[in-house]
């Protein structure tokens, strides 16, 4: 999740422990690899898909579309232009309820209203300074809403509220918010005029987490010259505003992410944007194993890793998945599951986090039975407990040797375990903000790309916390080996 806010349960030598596949050495290939910056660039997209657009007419009141978002993660913008009169963006229902933003040129001000039981109340304001036309957008995610402008240098958001909203609405509940269309128009003799409306699902202030998108051993899922990744889609706020997406890469000008896909999870009644995890190909059973953590509504009180299997392609569209609760072998916190079988067995590796305030975190890997799937009856291999902001566990293969990757948030480096969870090195590989994740993947000529992210907020001054995510592609050269340190 790239936490930084602010070293195992110490792995015995236990003849029952599985040992791994191959007993690894400072001379491993992995560490010969020494990986440079290639490319760094930062995703943004106010409306990721766009499903509708519209000329508005002229005269006042709303006009909603036909039909509104698959999940509270979604955004409406327009082009304002006129010097009076006031326009009015966002989600509601016919002749009845309203979340909205708003921009009132006469008194200069930006808005959000909430209207429920036929009362509208304005929960926030402020006095802007735009110009006779502009781009304005209003962007819901989660429960908080939020009001954009772009005057020509990008969005910048101008007024934010989560709490107020909530405490009317909640927009989490499929119910409710299958009720509401997207919405644009006018108010009363405005002398405004809305062009080029356009809505849909909501994109990314920002990209973390990636996570390779693989079959069961391992191998890179490729289509058309694209690898494919997971990556948790930077909100407009904290983690709950975050959502999850399918990303790919062309592996022959790996330069940029582009997102192929929408992913969003229905569990105690509610549309959440859980995220932070992998997809994997089961190729044994034909289906896809979606695994990820509990973080669409995190409220520092534990986390919990959750899944589903599923045959629909879910490497491409929208899709709302019902998910479980992962029997992991442990009694703490999880989140950031990634699994690959090796040598006949599914390895399973994890974050355990005994606290989340203050955040105190580590990396765990389990196993499960020889022929066993790969959520039956895993057992602890090992954890590195002496760590306490270390997170974004990968399972990778170099040449063969299976590893488990972390990362350090304190000593700003990657750690490498065996897969006895012995700790033997670490990457030779820069280590930028936050807590970036080593997400290797292979090549064809035998070099690989590190995809990872750094700590860049998103207009944190009035956003806060969690609009993270630009994206770093590195690739590798042969190097001397790193400190084991």
């Amino acid at each position: 999740m790239g936490i930084l806010l602010t070293g195992c349960r110490s792995r015995t030598d236990d003849p029952a422990q599985p040992k791994p596949p191959s007993a690894p050495s400072q001379e491993e290939a992995i560490f010969d690899l020494s990986f440079t910056i290639e490319s760094r660039y930062r995703p943004f997209e106010l409306i990721a898909n766009e499903v509708g657009s519209a000329h508005v007419p002229t005269h006042e009141g709303l006009q909603l579309s036909r039909t509104g978002p698959e999940a509270p993660f979604c955004a409406v913008e327009a082009t304002v232009a006129g010097s009076s009169g006031k326009v009015l963006l966002g989600l509601a229902v016919e002749d009845g309820d309203q979340v909205l933003g708003w921009y009132d040129a006469d008194s200069r001000r930006v808005g959000i209203d909430v209207r429920t039981g036929g009362r509208t109340r304005t929960i926030r304001r402020r006095k802007v300074d735009l110009p006779t036309s502009f781009r304005l957008g209003v962007a819901l995610c989660e429960n908080q809403l939020t009001v954009l402008a772009d005057s020509g240098n990008g969005w910048e958001p101008l007024l934010t509220e989560r709490n107020k909203v909530r405490a009317l609405v909640d927009m989490r509940d499929a119910a409710r918010l299958g009720e509401h269309r997207y919405a644009y128009g006018y108010g009363q003799d405005s002398g405004q005029r809305l062009t080029d409306v356009r809505w849909g699902l909501f994109g990314m202030t920002g990209i973390r987490d990636q996570h390779l998108v693989q079959h069961s051993d391992g191998t890179p899922y490729v289509r058309d010259g694209k690898a494919y990744f997971t990556g948790t889609c930077a909100g407009l706020g904290f983690f709950q505003q975050a959502h999850w997406g399918v990303f790919t890469l062309d592996l022959a000008h790996p330069k940029r992410l582009e997102q192929v896909a929408q992913l969003y999870f229905r569990r105690d009644g509610l549309l959440l944007g859980d995220h932070a995890g992998q997809i994997v190909r089961d190729d044994d059973r034909d289906e896809w194993i979606v695994a990820n953590s509990s973080w669409g509504d995190f409220d520092f009180k534990g986390l919990r890793v959750r899944h589903a299997t599923t045959t629909d392609d879910i490497l491409s569209g929208v899709h709302v998945l019902e998910t479980e609760r992962t029997a992991l072998p442990t009694d703490q916190s999880s989140w950031d599951p990634g699994m690959t079988q090796i040598d006949g067995r599914w390895y399973v590796g994890f974050v355990e986090s005994p606290s989340q305030k203050p955040f105190d975190f580590h990396p765990a890997l389990a196993v499960a039975p020889d022929g066993a799937a790969w959520d039956e009856n895993l057992e602890l291999v090992g954890a590195a407990t002496e760590m306490h902001q270390t997170e974004g566990p990968i399972l990778a293969q170099v040449q063969g040797t299976g590893w488990f990757l972390a990362s350090d948030g304190d000593a700003r480096h990657y750690p490498v375990f065996d897969l006895s969870m012995r700790r033997v090195g670490r990457l030779d590989a820069p280590y930028e903000t936050n807590i970036p994740h080593p997400q290797l993947l292979p090549l064809d000529d035998g070099g690989f790309l590190l995809v990872t992210f750094d700590g860049t907020q998103y207009a944190q001054d009035l956003m806060g916390y969690g609009g993270h995510g630009d994206v770093l592609i590195m690739r590798s050269r042969d190097g001397e080996p790193p400190s084991t340190a």
